[in-house]
């Protein structure tokens, strides 16, 4: 066995901040994964013509029947069949082909980076259980989004707050994207509060 896979090894038995992360990225990318397949085939959200209709622009749209599921649930909260085209909530669209797997690659690197540092290796390394916690957030949403943008072109949004002002829907991985970078803001916060040792 190669000296970096018993130096994994030896990690993931020695420290709960791999384990941790890794269990963490699993649970989002599962949760992700089975709310957009429950979306999609359970509820039936995008029928023949949804994706046309959301692609569509301007004048174009006008002439296109909107068949995108839509169900209100509550005053504040429904579930509305969104295909968005960009990064987390819809932001830094990417239009054809290429964007879309710029995204994806991008995606992938991103996770696969946070993976090396949960293991101690590649730039941004961490030792940390809520380091640990938060990449595995952000490991599990970059990838659920990932997934989706290589088999659909677009990635599946379907929770809605709009009632509430909350102008974005978006989906579980975008949610655990957003709590992983929470969880790095806290951490930083925490540690820099604690007291030099040479200062005591």
């Amino acid at each position: 066995m190669p000296d970096w896979a018993s130096e994994i090894r030896r990690r993931f038995a020695a420290s709960p901040v791999p384990r941790l992360g890794l269990g963490i990225a699993a649970l989002v990318l599962m949760l992700d994964q089975l709310s957009k397949w429950w979306v999609l085939a359970g509820l039936n959200f995008s029928p023949p013509g949804c994706l046309d209709y959301q692609r569509a622009e301007g004048a174009e749209r006008l002439n296109l029947l909107n068949t995108c599921g839509h169900i209100e649930v509550s005053p504040i909260f429904d579930l509305t069949m969104v295909w968005n085209k960009g990064v987390s909530f819809g932001l830094l669209g990417a239009d054809g082909p290429l964007g879309r797997w710029l995204l994806v690659v991008f995606s992938v690197l991103v996770a696969l980076g946070l993976i090396a540092g949960l293991f101690d290796r590649g730039p941004i390394r961490t030792s940390r259980i809520l380091q640990g916690v938060a990449f595995g957030f952000i490991i599990g949403g970059a990838l659920g989004n990932a997934i989706d943008r290589a088999a659909y072109g677009a990635v599946v949004d379907f929770l809605n707050f709009s009632d509430i002002y909350f102008p974005y829907v978006f989906n579980i991985a975008d949610v655990g994207i957003n709590l992983g970078v929470a969880a790095i803001v806290l951490d930083v916060f925490l540690n820099d509060r604690k007291p030099d040792a040479g200062n005591r």
